[in-house]
């Protein structure tokens, strides 16, 4: 096995949150983003549930799909990664202050050995937001 194989053998990457186009599954306060004539930032299909740039999901990957700020909310996360044997995460993504940090929090909450924010992988609405939240989460 290569060194590189070895290094991220028990590392998961969590990404993904899509909602349903009419908003049944969105979180109340979000709801008005998913009227009639809104343009549903995070349903399936929208350019806001578009992967990065040069991320791409596999074959035999697994696609994890979220409507709450934690990947581990009222999702299977937990025990897919148990079952994996993993015990180290690397979390990515969009707004650090919600997403990132309750996925963070939740992970240490279930006793992960290692839970790492790739700073430079996340985002925030302004820069300050983001700072501020990577310094809170150290």
């Amino acid at each position: 096995m290569a060194a590189s194989e070895l290094k991220w053998k028990n590392t998961a990457l969590l990404v993904v949150r899509e909602h349903d186009p009419l908003g049944r599954d969105v979180e109340l306060f979000r709801r008005h983003l998913y009227a009639a004539d809104k343009p549903k930032p995070t349903s399936k299909g929208s350019v806001g549930a578009e992967l990065a740039d040069g991320l791409v999901i596999k074959d035999g990957d697994y696609k994890l799909v979220k409507m709450r700020f934690s990947a581990f909310f009222n999702t299977h996360l937990h025990s897919c990664l148990q079952g994996a044997g993993v015990n180290k995460l690397v979390i990515t993504g969009v707004q650090t202050p919600n997403c990132i940090r309750q996925t963070v929090f939740d992970a240490v909450a279930l006793d992960y050995h290692k839970v790492t924010v790739i700073v430079d992988a996340t985002a925030a609405a302004t820069p300050d937001i983001h700072i501020g939240t990577n310094v809170a989460l150290t």
